[in-house]
Protein backbone atom coordinates (compact mmCIF):
# COMPACT_ATOMS: atom_id res chain seq x y z
CA UNK A 1 0.00 0.00 0.00
CA UNK A 2 3.13 2.16 0.77
CA UNK A 3 4.22 1.75 -2.85
CA UNK A 4 0.89 2.43 -4.54
CA UNK A 5 0.28 5.82 -2.41
CA UNK A 6 3.85 6.62 -3.41
CA UNK A 7 3.23 5.41 -6.92
CA UNK A 8 0.42 7.60 -6.93
CA UNK A 9 2.02 10.87 -5.54
CA UNK A 10 4.69 10.65 -7.92
CA UNK A 11 1.70 10.22 -10.73
CA UNK A 12 0.04 13.29 -9.39
CA UNK A 13 3.62 15.25 -9.55
CA UNK A 14 3.71 14.28 -13.09
CA UNK A 15 0.18 14.69 -14.61
CA UNK A 16 0.93 18.28 -12.95
CA UNK A 17 3.91 19.06 -14.71
CA UNK A 18 2.55 17.34 -17.98
CA UNK A 19 -0.78 18.99 -17.99
CA UNK A 20 0.83 22.54 -17.54
CA UNK A 21 3.07 21.71 -20.49
CA UNK A 22 -0.15 20.90 -22.50
CA UNK A 23 -2.00 23.82 -21.20
CA UNK A 24 0.75 25.90 -23.61
CA UNK A 25 -0.09 23.71 -26.28
CA UNK A 26 -4.13 23.55 -26.10
CA UNK A 27 -6.14 25.52 -28.71
CA UNK A 28 -10.13 26.56 -27.83
CA UNK A 29 -12.91 26.63 -30.23
CA UNK A 30 -11.83 30.27 -31.09
CA UNK A 31 -8.44 29.67 -31.98
CA UNK A 32 -6.64 30.75 -28.53
CA UNK A 33 -4.05 28.99 -26.52
CA UNK A 34 -4.71 27.69 -23.61
CA UNK A 35 -2.56 29.18 -21.07
CA UNK A 36 -3.06 29.95 -17.07
CA UNK A 37 -2.95 33.48 -16.76
CA UNK A 38 0.78 34.93 -15.03
CA UNK A 39 -1.11 35.77 -11.72
CA UNK A 40 -2.77 31.95 -11.38
CA UNK A 41 0.91 30.87 -12.53
CA UNK A 42 1.94 32.10 -9.46
CA UNK A 43 -0.51 30.17 -7.25
CA UNK A 44 1.48 27.69 -5.04
CA UNK A 45 -0.32 23.90 -5.92
CA UNK A 46 -0.06 22.07 -2.30
CA UNK A 47 2.09 18.98 -2.70
CA UNK A 48 0.15 15.95 -1.15
CA UNK A 49 0.06 14.90 2.20
CA UNK A 50 2.95 12.84 3.09
CA UNK A 51 2.00 7.97 2.75
CA UNK A 52 0.00 6.65 5.21
CA UNK A 53 2.27 3.61 6.62
CA UNK A 54 0.88 -0.18 4.84
CA UNK A 55 -0.23 -1.33 8.55
CA UNK A 56 -1.34 2.04 10.60
CA UNK A 57 -1.54 2.48 13.59
CA UNK A 58 -3.74 4.78 15.42
CA UNK A 59 -1.96 7.33 16.02
CA UNK A 60 -0.65 7.21 12.09
CA UNK A 61 -4.39 7.38 11.24
CA UNK A 62 -5.03 10.83 13.36
CA UNK A 63 -1.58 12.46 11.84
CA UNK A 64 -2.44 11.71 8.66
CA UNK A 65 -5.91 12.90 8.69
CA UNK A 66 -4.57 16.08 10.50
CA UNK A 67 -2.33 16.14 7.49
CA UNK A 68 -5.79 15.68 4.60
CA UNK A 69 -7.05 18.00 6.55
CA UNK A 70 -4.25 20.95 5.87
CA UNK A 71 -4.00 19.69 2.42
CA UNK A 72 -7.92 20.13 1.80
CA UNK A 73 -7.44 23.81 3.75
CA UNK A 74 -4.60 24.71 1.31
CA UNK A 75 -6.21 23.35 -1.71
CA UNK A 76 -9.15 25.75 -1.13
CA UNK A 77 -6.59 28.56 -0.96
CA UNK A 78 -5.22 27.11 -3.89
CA UNK A 79 -8.38 27.40 -6.04
CA UNK A 80 -9.50 31.01 -4.62
CA UNK A 81 -5.81 32.16 -5.99
CA UNK A 82 -6.41 30.69 -9.66
CA UNK A 83 -9.92 31.59 -9.79
CA UNK A 84 -9.71 35.03 -8.11
CA UNK A 85 -9.76 36.85 -11.77
CA UNK A 86 -11.80 33.91 -13.71
CA UNK A 87 -14.75 36.58 -14.49
CA UNK A 88 -12.25 39.16 -15.68
CA UNK A 89 -12.69 40.82 -19.03
CA UNK A 90 -9.01 41.18 -20.16
CA UNK A 91 -8.80 36.79 -19.92
CA UNK A 92 -8.95 34.98 -23.10
CA UNK A 93 -11.30 32.06 -23.40
CA UNK A 94 -7.75 30.07 -23.22
CA UNK A 95 -7.16 31.47 -20.05
CA UNK A 96 -10.84 30.68 -18.87
CA UNK A 97 -10.00 27.16 -19.83
CA UNK A 98 -6.90 26.64 -18.66
CA UNK A 99 -8.18 27.81 -15.04
CA UNK A 100 -11.00 25.24 -15.65
CA UNK A 101 -8.37 22.23 -16.40
CA UNK A 102 -6.13 23.58 -13.34
CA UNK A 103 -9.51 24.17 -10.36
CA UNK A 104 -10.76 20.63 -12.14
CA UNK A 105 -6.76 19.00 -11.66
CA UNK A 106 -6.50 20.03 -8.18
CA UNK A 107 -9.99 18.62 -7.03
CA UNK A 108 -9.05 15.11 -8.60
CA UNK A 109 -5.76 15.36 -6.71
CA UNK A 110 -7.93 16.25 -3.56
CA UNK A 111 -10.44 13.34 -4.48
CA UNK A 112 -7.12 10.79 -4.67
CA UNK A 113 -5.74 12.14 -0.99
CA UNK A 114 -8.89 11.44 0.23
CA UNK A 115 -9.31 7.60 -0.79
CA UNK A 116 -6.19 7.02 -0.17
CA UNK A 117 -6.95 8.23 2.99
CA UNK A 118 -10.20 6.03 3.14
CA UNK A 119 -8.04 3.10 2.29
CA UNK A 120 -5.59 3.10 5.27
CA UNK A 121 -8.73 3.69 7.28
CA UNK A 122 -9.96 0.37 5.62
CA UNK A 123 -6.55 -1.20 6.13
CA UNK A 124 -6.51 -0.22 9.84
CA UNK A 125 -10.31 -1.55 10.51
CA UNK A 126 -8.92 -4.79 8.97
CA UNK A 127 -6.20 -5.62 11.28
CA UNK A 128 -8.04 -4.67 14.27
CA UNK A 129 -10.81 -7.41 12.89
CA UNK A 130 -7.96 -9.77 12.23
CA UNK A 131 -6.26 -9.09 15.56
Amino acid sequence: MKNLILKSVTSMVLALVLMQGAFAQSVVDGGGAVVLPIEAQACNLPSAPPAIPEAPSKEDLLKAQKNVKTFQADMVVYRDCINKDVDSEELTDGNRAAISEAHNYSVDMEERVAEMFNEAVRAYKANLANS
